[in-house]
């Protein structure tokens, strides 16, 4: 009989833009809802800048 190995976490992905006068709401807010940032990159201009987040994907 084999034990089962350690489980996966899955993981659920968003990106959305990233408004520099309003950084912290904005990330408070994803945050609050269980998203954690993982980068920020740049957009398609110099002012612009794109968060990406990651959570796991709730079961049931």
């Amino acid at each position: 009989m084999s034990t089962p190995g350690p489980s996966v976490t899955r993981w659920e992905y968003l990106t959305a833009p990233l408004l520099i006068h309003n950084t912290k709401a904005i990330l408070d807010n994803f945050g609050r809802d269980g998203w954690e940032l993982v980068s920020v990159t740049s957009g398609m201009s110099s002012e612009q800048l794109v968060a990406w987040f990651k959570r796991p994907v709730q079961s049931g």
